[in-house]
């Protein structure tokens, strides 16, 4: 097959869309080409960018034959802003294309029969997030720029009005400009680690306070009474003003540091019956409406009736606890963040829900001590980060072998790669919902059930601790588990540094990975790890593999 030379154009008619709402093709030598604004049943012409023996991408020159689900963009700054991806496309094409994507994650990686039947559609698709990031930098004629990154680029796209921010979330970022441009403060430069101010924050609840918080390259700003003053005459619903301190080379929006320069650190909002209090790095769903439909559906899929044990990885600010804990006896929650654990516990208080408890630990660290005391939830609920769940979380589940897991999931990808790991270990996919949190924008929610598989010979004791497993109080619990400090994990640069110094040769890294493999202990996905082997793999000698389960004794490991 000969491939097709860059900057070749071509007419392609597309078939379908990429897991980013990319239109799929096939140019003519069969080659599968990605055309980003391009809808499936379309005749377009394009120009290819970028070719691979795999595929290629292609930049959309003409439309010559349009599909009835294309619309106009209704924002001046599409697609040039990375916000959302799918303003060309009618809604009714947008959810056919959501569901599509969770189902042929499912499908196709997660090797499943299970499809997702149902996706719950947006009553707003506009003004619908309470929260916005803006990136800050100087532009070219001195002027600041605020608004949203160009698709994959750190270039900022100066933004006078984002469609999906209400209008509080989008006049903060003209008050923040104007201050800077009228006293000279410095927009950060992140390839000279110089200028002063970074992002700017501002979340607004739903009845239409705001907190505003800017990240800064230092610990003071000048003018901070000017700019008090500007955001509080802007603003008779301003709740309180933030300065957050990231001086570090980084892309991590928020630092570790936070000072009120005038009013409250925190906003309180309400959700599913319940009022939250919302700090600076509290996680919680930009979406309000379509979150309540999200954890609604969680807990219909928990099936609960008020005798279970829940235990809620990933917890944040407790949101999914709490709804929990209207219908369990009690909910666990755990969460790495302690401001979001302080959150959570003020949270369960203000809202009076004596049977929830926090643990501010990692979820394999919070899972694995739960199953040291005893406790065996009946139910787990999971709302990890867009990159899933680790190995090591899913094992620690699957040994405490609740009745059913509740994973609720921002990546079709990670979920439905979770999902079969789960089924390895006895645990079946019942049924799946889709929630459009973010209209205008590739990103999908979906909620899993799964339950757990018992085989024929399984025999389940319930086990009786000191007061009994069932009469434990949930703020005993989470005593226990604050007073347990679990061990370092143990990394393979301590495991090499002791066999060196014990036996006196090296032992590489592939090698300790095989011996934890061959041991079944629990296992990592490195970051630049690669599909196919250069060479083929090389075997630990006898007296090597002795030596590293020797430091996996010392360390505890085994």
């Amino acid at each position: 097959m000969e491939l097709p030379r860059k900057n070749s154009e071509h007419t392609v008619t597309i078939t379908g869309y990429s897991s980013a709402g990319e239109g799929v093709g096939h140019l003519e030598c069969g080659l599968t080409v990605f055309v980003r604004g391009a809808l499936r049943g379309e005749r377009c012409r394009i120009s290819v960018l970028k070719v691979s023996k795999r595929c290629a991408w292609g930049r959309l020159l003409a439309v010559e034959e349009a599909s009835p689900a294309r619309v106009a963009p209704d924002c001046p700054y599409y697609p040039r802003c990375g916000g959302c991806q799918l303003r060309h496309m009618r809604y009714e094409e947008e959810l056919s294309f959501k569901l599509g994507r969770v189902n042929d994650a499912l499908e196709r990686i997660g090797g499943l029969a299970l499809r997702a039947e149902v996706i719950h559609p947006a009553p707003e698709r506009t003004a619908y997030r309470n929260k916005v990031q803006y990136p800050v930098s100087a532009g070219t004629d001195g002027r600041v720029k605020m608004g949203f990154y160009r698709q994959r680029s750190h270039d900022v796209i100066n933004v006078e009005r984002c469609l999906l921010q209400p209008e509080g979330c989008n006049r903060s970022g003209w008050e923040v400009r104007d201050w800077m441009e009228v006293f000279a403060v410095p927009p950060y430069d992140e390839k000279t680690h110089t200028g002063l101010i970074r992002h700017v924050f501002c979340r607004q609840n739903s009845a239409g306070e705001l907190l505003i918080c800017l990240v800064a390259n230092g610990g003071r700003l000048p003018h901070e009474a000017e700019l008090v003053h500007s955001l509080r005459r802007s603003f008779p619903q301003l709740a309180g003003v933030v300065l957050n301190r990231n001086t570090e080379r980084t892309n991590v929006i928020l630092g570790p540091d936070y000072r009120v320069l005038w009013g409250k650190d925190h906003l309180c909002d309400t959700l599913c019956g319940l009022t939250f209090r919302l700090s600076v790095p509290s996680f919680f769903q930009v979406n309000r409406v379509q979150a309540e439909v999200l954890y609604q559906r969680a807990l219909d899929f928990a099936g609960l009736t008020g005798q279970e044990t829940v235990l809620d990885l990933y917890c944040g600010t407790g949101t999914i606890s709490l709804v929990m804990a209207q219908r369990a006896r009690r909910v666990i929650g755990a969460e790495i963040v302690p401001e979001a654990i302080e959150d959570a516990r003020a949270n369960a208080r203000r809202n009076g829900m004596t049977n929830a408890g926090f643990i501010c630990a990692d979820a394999g660290q919070a899972a694995g001590e739960l199953a040291r005391q005893g406790i065996r939830p009946d139910v787990i609920s999971v709302d990890p980060p867009r990159k899933g769940l680790s190995g090591e979380v899913i094992g620690a589940i699957c040994q405490i072998a609740p009745a059913r897991v509740v994973y609720v999931s921002c990546d079709p990808g990670t979920l439905a790669r979770d999902l079969a790991l789960f089924g390895e270990r006895g645990y079946r996919a019942e049924k799946a919902e889709a929630v459009d949190m973010f209209p205008g924008t590739g990103h999908v929610e979906t909620v899993v059930l799964l339950s757990h598989k018992k085989p024929d010979s399984y025999i389940h004791i319930d086990v009786e601790f000191g007061e009994g497993e069932g009469k434990i109080p949930v703020d005993k619990i989470v005593q226990r588990a604050e007073k347990y400090k679990p061990k370092e994990r143990v990394t393979y640069k301590r495991i090499k540094e002791y066999v060196l110094e014990k036996y006196g040769f090296k032992v590489h890294t592939a090698y300790i990975a095989e011996v934890k493999r061959s041991l079944g202990l629990p296992m990592y996905d490195a970051p630049n790890a690669v599909e196919e082997l250069k060479q083929p793999r090389k075997h630990p000698t006898p007296e090597k593999v002795e030596a590293i389960k020797d430091a996996l004794h010392y360390f505890a490991v085994i």
